[in-house]
């Protein structure tokens, strides 16, 4: 890895800095790995576009895939309007609304000959969204959310908290509303495996073990419940055309699944650093950002300008940046990575002068894209082409 320090940095040794750079090898090697997956179990996968975050950048994702990669998971009704004008004719909008200005962003999706399916969870959701259709003399599509967490005896909640829908009935109960419901057509199904796809089990100490537990636990009652949903669908006459599920840290199960029509990847063709620890997939890590290093705070402790650019979700040492090459470096546990400085431990034998580039890994992939107007697509030693993000154009689904 010392080679990649050497070769990433002279690639960007005009550049200014902070700057965060894709390397295109590993980047297909993400990609083609997660294809021939796909391909393997004959389904299609769609592309999260939340954890990208580069129009650039998911097209070229899409177009190495090949025909196994097929339409977009959407995270904004404004963000699924712009890529349906952009000529997008599958997008699944992955999270709810009931805003009118929304609701307008999915009309013109529908006008524009789009098929934009957003999701539903309830009752509520499913009439604020007729309402605007029929007025509109639109046909939406629509998914139901479907809550996969791992609920053992109805006690514990382990996974996140998105659908209240886990119950075979209630389900199919909605599905037949939906169908019944004019300027609404029933499109399908997603379930998110959160425990499973977004669980580390590997070298993470004590949870290791629990995490594997859980997993193995879970897998089971998550395959259950798909397949049992789709068959009481299709005794009703209302089989799904869409049953999305899974994430990049549940491929290897999630695409066993027969009920399951197409799966979810996004973070896993960047490999942000959280995806270090799953113990059933091992992706290459294909992006980083670049701080200049601007201080020698002591013999072996360097200061980069900038850094704190932390994940979200419950906050810990994991949501942390990761200084990642060269090798052996670490922050500081009593200042962590800050808004315009972040010290940094030089190991033994690492030798680093100011004005070097350190390179370090997000937490979260498509959260890096919020921090800066351009990904620096590079290839061996050279910056081979430029693709802005969402920021960088100007766009700003969730400001």
């Amino acid at each position: 890895m010392s080679g990649t320090w050497e070769r990433l940095r002279r690639a960007i040794a005009t550049e200014p800095l902070p700057c965060a750079i894709v390397d295109l090898t590993a980047l297909e090697q993400n990609v083609d790995q997660i294809a021939e997956r796909v391909r393997a179990r004959g389904k299609r996968l769609r592309v999260a576009t939340k954890s990208l975050r580069s129009p650039a950048l998911i097209e070229r994702v899409i177009a190495r895939g090949g025909a196994a990669f097929a339409g977009l998971m959407t995270y904004t009704a404004a963000e699924t309007a712009w890529w349906a004008a952009r000529g997008a004719r599958d997008l699944l909008l992955a999270y709810p609304t009931v805003q009118r200005a929304d609701l307008e962003h999915l009309i013109d999706c529908a006008r524009r000959g789009a098929t934009a399916a957003v999701v539903v969870d309830s009752d509520e959701h499913v009439r604020v969204l007729a309402e605007g259709a029929r007025a509109a003399n639109v046909a939406l599509p629509i998914v139901i959310d479907v809550d996969m967490s791992y609920r053992p005896a109805s006690v514990l909640h382990l996974g996140v908290r998105r659908s209240p829908l886990h119950d075979v009935d209630a389900v199919v109960a909605l599905a037949a509303k939906i169908a019944d419901t004019k300027g609404l057509r029933f499109h399908g199904l997603m379930g998110y495996e959160a425990q499973i796809a977004g669980l580390v089990d590997r070298d993470v100490g004590w949870r290791g073990p629990a995490a594997r537990w859980i997993k193995r636990r879970s897998r089971g009652d998550v395959a259950h419940t798909r397949a049992a949903i789709v068959e009481a669908l299709r005794a009703r006459g209302l089989a799904p055309t869409v049953f999305n599920g899974g994430g990049s840290g549940s491929l290897p199960s999630s695409l066993e699944e027969d009920a399951l029509t197409e799966v979810t990847a996004g973070s896993g063709f960047l490999c942000s650093h959280l995806f270090d620890h799953y113990a059933e997939i091992h992706f290459t890590p294909a992006v980083y950002f670049a701080l200049q290093v601007v201080r020698r705070a002591s013999k072996d402790i360097v200061t980069c300008h900038g850094g704190g650019w932390i994940a979200s979700g419950a906050v810990g040492a994991d949501r942390l940046p990761v200084p990642a090459l060269p090798q052996g470096l670490e922050l500081l546990g009593v200042e962590g990575a800050g808004e315009v400085q972040t010290p940094v431990r030089v190991p033994a034998g690492v030798s680093i002068s100011l004005g070097d580039p350190i390179f370090f890994r997000h937490a979260k992939a498509g959260e890096l894209a919020e921090h800066v107007n351009e990904y620096l697509l590079i290839e061996g030693e050279r910056v081979i082409d430029r693709a802005p993000t969402y920021r960088g154009m100007g766009l700003c689904w969730l400001g």
